[in-house]
């Protein structure tokens, strides 16, 4: 069984036990977290697809990590006007174990 999730402004696959890093959700390491926007709930013969959400479906997972990703450096820079920026960036991340799908 498998679902498609809503958060962060981005759609996500997820199936149980897998886990996921998701834009960054409030909470501790081991709180349980649900995903109430589910989009698709596929697998096992049937599919249901919801418009826009599927009506009572929820995603139950756990905190695992709290972290922020790798550097990415922004660099900007144009010939002969001697201008020259650097700045740098580490996105924030939740890593989350996905527990079930409900509905």
């Amino acid at each position: 069984m498998y679902a498609v999730v809503r958060t962060g402004g981005k759609q996500v696959r997820v199936e149980p036990g897998q886990s996921v890093r998701l834009e960054k959700l409030p909470g501790e390491v081991g709180a349980t977290v649900e995903l109430p926007e589910v989009l698709m709930v596929g697998g096992e013969g049937t599919t249901r697809v919801g418009a826009p959400l599927v009506e009572g479906a929820k995603v139950v997972g756990t905190i695992t990590a709290q972290a922020r990703g790798p550097k990415i450096v922004v660099f900007k820079f144009k010939r002969r006007k001697n201008y020259r920026r650097k700045q740098g960036h580490r996105q924030a991340y939740t890593e989350v174990r996905v527990e079930g799908i409900e509905g």
